[in-house]
């Protein structure tokens, strides 16, 4: 009676209107960073030469989670950084909770990384409890926020996505952020947020939406919750809020749940997007049309006006050139609009940029090639905007640009 008492009055000291303003938006110094680091050339000429170009925010650049890049993702305070870098576009990655409602979290099964729950008393709620590590077997968590309330997750602490696989007590488990990240704005606990508050938040903000619908970790339907219904209260929170179909771009690598929305919200689903994670079916390659699922007229054919494949598959090598692939040009002939993921999300390019650089890796070798893959993504495959983890790398390159 006492522990749900106490998360009842913290919940609602936890809920404050979300409603906030920006002054001005701010490059800070990493645009500048990485433009001292490229090659020599038009590229780079043109970007210094927007030194001193007033920043304003664009919808080409879209805060992925906010800025996750250096704060807690999915929390006020992330997504008040993404705006004042002038990300247009703010996004809150959906899932629910054991009372459906829905809350912005990466996936329905990260709270162990992404916040507390390891230490607090809703540890014993968890789908597979904190162990620690243990000669060569990992720690190993997975909290889900199907399995509390919205009021017990409102008594969470935010924190960067991240977790230590040799951690011995539940305490060191929080720990492991990459090194080229940083814990020094989760110190003081952040602001975490239902999708009705981020709303707000945009709102107040002056951006835009698009909130991605996460594939549920459980079956549905889920006490009934059926993934239309999902999908619809999705939709039906906007509609609450007075915000127009226009200004919001729906999201889901569920490509039934695009297709409900084409059906069943033409408004909304006329800006749907099909977020494109094919790449993991054997033998897939975006050089391959044989290889693909659908050929890019097809889902122009099933209603689809947006996709959004990850940057990689997108681009591809002619020498030391980036130059669009198979599948961004299909994608452009078919008459799909194209947005990618995700900039600012690989730690220093030296290293040679993982699995977003994958189809580039022969020439990623400094930070600078960053602007060379956002260049090619904007001017040879089109793209309409660009998801990032610290957005004012996008923001400069758009401003710079011309692009709104």
């Amino acid at each position: 009676m006492f522990r749900t008492l106490a998360i009842a009055m913290a919940a609602l000291a936890a809920s404050p209107a979300l409603a906030q303003s920006i002054d001005r938006v701010d490059y800070g110094p990493r645009p500048f960073y990485l433009i001292d680091r490229m090659e020599d050339g038009p590229l780079k000429f043109k970007l210094q030469s927007c030194a001193a170009q007033e920043a304003k925010p664009s919808l080409f650049s879209i805060g992925h989670r906010g800025a996750p890049m250096k704060f807690p993702e999915h929390t006020v305070e992330s997504n008040l950084a993404a705006a004042r870098m002038g990300a247009g576009i703010l996004e809150c990655d959906v899932t629910f909770t054991k009372d459906l409602e829905l809350v912005c979290r990466h996936a329905q099964n990260d709270l162990h990384t992404t916040t507390n729950i390891v230490t607090t008393g809703l540890a014993d709620t968890c789908n597979v409890p904190f162990s620690p590590a243990n000669g060569d077997t990992a720690a190993a968590a997975e909290c889900r926020t199907s399995e509390i309330t919205l009021a017990e997750y409102r008594t969470l602490t935010p924190k960067m996505d991240a977790y230590d696989k040799t951690a011995t007590s539940a305490e060191a488990y929080l720990g492991g952020t990459a090194d080229w990240r940083t814990d020094l704005y989760s110190v003081e606990p952040a602001t975490i947020m239902t999708h009705a508050e981020s709303i707000e938040l945009f709102k107040s903000l002056g951006a835009k939406f698009t909130p991605e619908l996460k594939s549920p970790s459980v079956d549905m339907p889920f006490n009934g919750f059926s993934q239309e219904d999902y999908a619809q209260k999705l939709v039906d929170e906007y509609k609450a809020a007075g915000v127009p179909a226009s200004d919001v771009w729906l999201q889901s690598f569920n490509l039934e749940d695009v297709l409900y929305w084409i059906k069943a919200e033409p408004d909304f689903g006329a800006h749907a997007v099909y977020l494109m994670d094919e790449y993991d079916i054997e033998g897939y390659s975006p050089m391959d049309p044989a290889t693909w699922p659908n050929t890019m007229e097809e889902l122009k054919a099933m209603g689809v006006n947006y996709i959004a494949p990850p940057t990689w598959t997108l681009v591809t090598l002619e020498g030391e050139e980036i130059v669009p692939s198979e599948l961004a040009k299909q994608a452009k002939a078919a008459g799909l609009k194209i947005i990618t993921w995700t900039i600012e999300r690989s730690g220093p390019l030296v290293r040679g940029g993982g699995w977003y650089y994958q189809s580039i890796a022969d020439v990623t070798d400094s930070d600078g090639v960053m602007y060379e893959l956002i260049d090619a993504l904007a001017m040879d495959v089109g793209v309409e905007g660009i998801f990032s983890d610290w957005p004012a790398t996008v923001t400069y390159y758009a401003n710079c640009m011309g692009l709104e």
